[in-house]
C-alpha cells in the first residue's frame, strides 16, 4: 500500500485514482503536528510515502511563513525521519520557487537555492530535512495546472468569459505540469525507489515546451473557443505580496535517465483538463 498525505490537491486528487494508495484528509493527518504525522505512518505500515499535501498558499504566505515552514518544513522532515526508521521511501513534491529566477537557462537540480518568498523558503527548509534522513526523492515541480482546487487554468476560464480583454504577465518563463503527470511520476517514482534505494535525490519534473503565463492563457482562450484578448505584460506591472521568479524553467534531464520518465506535453494535458471540466478542447 501507497501511503499519501494529502487527499483534495491537485496532485492527491489524482494519486487517489490509483488503486493501491490511501490517501490521508487535513482530518487524519494534522500537517501542523509532526509527531501525529510520524504516528499515522507507523499505523498504516505502507510500503513507500507520497507527501502531495502543502501550504500553498504563496501569497498569503508573507504574513504565514511561520505556519508555511512548519507545514512545508518541519513536517516533511519528520515524515522523512520516520520512513528512514522503518525502512521505507519517501517521496515528496517540492517548487521551482526555491530558485530565484534568474538568468534564462534552466535550473539543474544540484543548483543553489535562493528563494524569494516565503513559501519558497518553507519548501527549501523541507527539502533540506527531508535529505537528512533515508531513501527519499525530492521532485520539483512547476506551475501544476489541473480540473482540480484553483490554479490558473481555471481562473482563466472563468475570467475570459466575463471580460474581452485580459492583462496576463509574459516575462515569468516557465511551463505547465499536468497534476496528472505528476501523479504519475511519483507511483513510478516510488515503485523504482523500493527496488533501487541508490536512485535517492533531488529531481525536476515539468511540462513542455516552455512559455509564459500570457502564451498559456492563450493557449486556454483558443483551446476553450473563448473570444478574449490576451495582453503581455510585465511582472512589475501586477505586484504582489509574495515576489514570482522570472525564470522557472526545469532542467529535468536526471529524471529521465535515472528513472526513464519524459516531460509530458501541457498543451495535450491542457486539453484533458478542458474535457474534464467540459469544455471544449
Amino acid at each position: 500500500m501507497i501511503l499519501v498525505f494529502g487527499k483534495t490537491g491537485q496532485v492527491a486528487r489524482e494519486l487517489a485514482a490509483e488503486e493501491t494508495v490511501t490517501c490521508l484528509s487535513r482530518d487524519q493527518a494534522d500537517l501542523t503536528d509532526p509527531a501525529a504525522c510520524a504516528e499515522v505512518i507507523r499505523a498504516h505500515a505502507p510500503v513507500v510515502v507520497i507527501n502531495a499535501a502543502a501550504y500553498t498558499v504563496v501569497d498569503r504566505a508573507e504574513a504565514e511563513e511561520d505556519l508555511a515552514t512548519l507545514i512545508n518544513g518541519t513536517t516533511p522532515g519528520v515524515m522523512a525521519e520516520t520512513c528512514a526508521t522503518l525502512g521505507i521511501p519517501f517521496v515528496t513534491l517540492s517548487t521551482d520557487y526555491v530558485f530565484d529566477g534568474k538568468g534564462s537557462s534552466p535550473w539543474h537540480p544540484d543548483e543553489p537555492v535562493a528563494p524569494l518568498n516565503a513559501y519558497g523558503r518553507s519548501k527549501q527548509v523541507g527539502e533540506a530535512a527531508v535529505r537528512l534522513a533515508g531513501t527519499h526523492v525530492i521532485l520539483r515541480t512547476s506551475w501544476v495546472v489541473s480540473a482540480h482546487g484553483s490554479n490558473f487554468v481555471k481562473t482563466m476560464l472563468r475570467l475570459g468569459r466575463a471580460r474581452e480583454r485580459m492583462r496576463v504577465v509574459a516575462d515569468q518563463i516557465g511551463a505547465p505540469t499536468p497534476a496528472r503527470a505528476i501523479a504519475a511520476a511519483c507511483i513510478e517514482i516510488a515503485r523504482q525507489l523500493i527496488a533501487d534505494p541508490e536512485k535517492s535525490g533531488t529531481y525536476h519534473f515539468a511540462g513542455e515546451p516552455e512559455t509564459s503565463w500570457a502564451g498559456v492563457a492563450t493557449e486556454i482562450f483558443t483551446a476553450a473557443a473563448i473570444p478574449c484578448a490576451v495582453a503581455e505584460i510585465p511582472s512589475s506591472a501586477y505586484p504582489t505580496p509574495a515576489p514570482r521568479p522570472l525564470n522557472s524553467r526545469l532542467d529535468c534531464s536526471t529524471l529521465e535517465t535515472v528513472f526513464g520518465i519524459t516531460r509530458p506535453d501541457w498543451q495535450a494535458g491542457l486539453k484533458d483538463i478542458l474535457k474534464d471540466l467540459g469544455e471544449r478542447a
